[in-house]
């Protein structure tokens, strides 16, 4: 689901170097959460099932894709960082450097966390 909010702050807030990038975690959440509620939260894109699901925040030198209950995920993949008690991400900087099947992975662990 495509928030117009969620538009505006690409257009008048996001980096231009990172506009691709969330254009690409934006079809990823669409395609692996489609029942999610896509909106900002804390002014940064995010997507809401029964709980928050997912967050993007940028920085000066990349994009961090955090997963509200990352803790709580398997991490096959070794890309997820943090050491709270719940939220775990993975930071990345260009287009190129997002590992598809590993964001699959996780989007859909959160949204089977979230309905259980």
């Amino acid at each position: 689901m495509s928030s117009a909010e969620i538009d505006d702050y690409v257009e008048t807030k996001l980096d231009p170097k990172y506009r691709e990038l969330v254009a690409a975690l934006r079809a990823l959440m669409a395609e692996e959460a489609p029942e999610a509620t896509e909106g900002l939260t804390y002014g940064s894109p995010a997507w809401r099932g029964k709980k928050m699901l997912a967050v993007i925040s940028q920085s000066k030198t990349h994009l961090t894709f955090a997963f509200e209950r990352g803790a709580e995920m398997t991490d096959a993949h070794g890309l997820l960082e943090g050491v709270g008690k719940k939220t775990r991400h993975v930071k990345i900087k260009i287009v190129d450097g997002i590992n598809e099947a590993a964001l699959r992975d996780y989007i859909g662990q959160a949204v089977r966390l979230d309905a259980s």
